[in-house]
Order: C-alpha cells, then structure tokens, then sequence
C-alpha cells in the first residue's frame, strides 16, 4: 500500500511539473516524489496526446484539417505551457551558437533572450508538427498523437538512464533530474510503448526504431558535446521524437 501511494504521490508531481493544468493540490510532495516523477512521464505525454486527438476528432467534424490541427497544437501547447518547445528552442540557440565550448553552450541555453537558431528551429518544428497533424489519416487522428507523445518522453527520459545531469548549478529541472536504474527505467519504457499496441505490428516496431534511433543520436551527440544532459536536452529530444514517430506513421499509411 506505501509503494502505491509513493508512486501515486510521483504521478501527481509529473502532473504539477510536465503540465499547467490548475490542479488543486493539498499532499505536500517531497524531493523523492519529484525524482520518481520522470517514470510517469510518457503517461502524462499519452493523456495530452489523447487531448489532441480529441480535439482534431471534434473540431475536424465541423472545420477544416488544417484548423482543426492548429486548434490541436495549440492547445498542446497552453497545456504544458510550451515547455518541451522551450526547451528544443534553447538547444537550438546554445548548440548554435555556443560553438565546441561546452560552458558557452551551457551559458547560452540557459540564457531566457530568444536567438536566431531557436526562432528557425521552433518554425520549422511547429511548421511540420501542424503539417503531419494536417495530414493524419481519419483512422489515426487519436491513435498516432496518443503514440507519438507517449513513446517520445520514453526516448527523452531514457537518456537519464545512460547520462549524467549537466549541471552543477541549480535549475528548474534539477528536482526531477536522476539516474534512471532498473523498475524506474521500465516504468517510462513500459508507459511509452504501450500505445503501440494499438498499431498494425509494423507501424508499431517502426515507431520504435526511429524512437531508438533519436534517442541513439541523443544521447551521443550530447555525450560528446556536454558530457551529460541538461533539461533543456530532454525537451529537445522529446519534440524530434514526436516529430520523428508522426512523420515514420504518415510514410507508412
């Protein structure tokens, strides 16, 4: 009963972190349940892609596509208050301009002014967000958001299995930063892949080799670039996987 209430008490701390929802909360939450709330963070991905779903389902019966895409993400984006896209924005702008030094980079990402690289990256990473939403089949418009943002927080968070934090100084994502070792790593994995199932077989192991593939090129590109990863990394890494799964499900349909 302890266990279930620890991870039901992790759960709501992925809630307050990962999203902006105006959650009326009374359990006072401790570092523990901060650390263990990176595990529940593809289920919170599956829950604002089947937000996103809906609303390309309703708002698509009366308006176009392309509206009904824009609503979509929009609406994404309000829920978790941009924060993956920020974080892609400020990879954008430290890996751009920061050169091969690695305390530039470092400096520049957390510096809140938007740069050049973050503004073209942001184009054209919501350009092609609003696009494979345009363009998902009817049978999909649930499925394939659903799967795309759950199995893309599964890449993200199993960088923290395989690297170190960045950082040394303190950081908004410092609470939810650990190694991620054996139950707390097949937690993520196992909430990620679970909408697979819902996919023909060969859409659903697609999905996961480019998910891996992401992931992959992630982790070594900042291995070698920081030495570890940083919050602003994972955000990054997240959105390419989204991208990466819609674009691998609309070439497969």
């Amino acid at each position: 009963m302890s266990a279930l209430r620890n991870e039901g008490r992790a759960l709501l701390a992925a809630l307050l972190y990962f999203t902006r929802l105006p959650l009326p909360i009374h359990t006072p939450l401790d570092a523990d349940d901060w650390r263990r709330a990176t595990g529940w963070w593809p289920l919170i991905g599956a829950g604002l892609g089947a937000i996103s779903g809906g609303v390309l389902i309703l708002a698509g019966s009366a308006l176009s596509p392309a509206i009904a895409a824009g609503l979509a993400l929009g609406l994404g984006l309000l829920l978790t208050g941009a924060q993956h896209e920020d974080g892609f924005a400020d990879s954008c702008d430290g890996f751009g301009g920061g050169g091969p030094d690695r305390a530039r980079v470092l400096e520049i990402m957390k510096d809140s002014r938007v740069g050049a690289f973050a503004v073209v990256g942001l184009i054209v990473l919501l350009g092609l967000k609003w696009l494979a939403l345009t363009d998902l089949p009817p049978g999909w418009l649930l499925t394939a958001p659903i799967a795309a943002a759950a199995l893309s927080r599964a890449a993200a968070a199993a960088l923290m299995a395989v690297l170190p934090y960045a950082r040394t100084e303190p950081s908004r994502a410092a609470p939810v930063t650990s190694r991620l070792r054996g139950g707390r790593l097949a937690l993520p994995l196992l909430l990620g892949g679970l909408p697979l199932l819902a996919l023909p077989a060969s859409h659903a192991f697609a999905c996961l080799a480019v998910a891996a593939l992401v992931w992959g090129i992630a982790a070594a590109w900042l291995s070698r670039r920081l030495g570890g990863y940083t919050g602003d990394c994972l955000g990054a890494t997240q959105q390419l996987a989204e991208i990466a799964v819609l674009l691998t499900l609309l070439g497969l349909r």
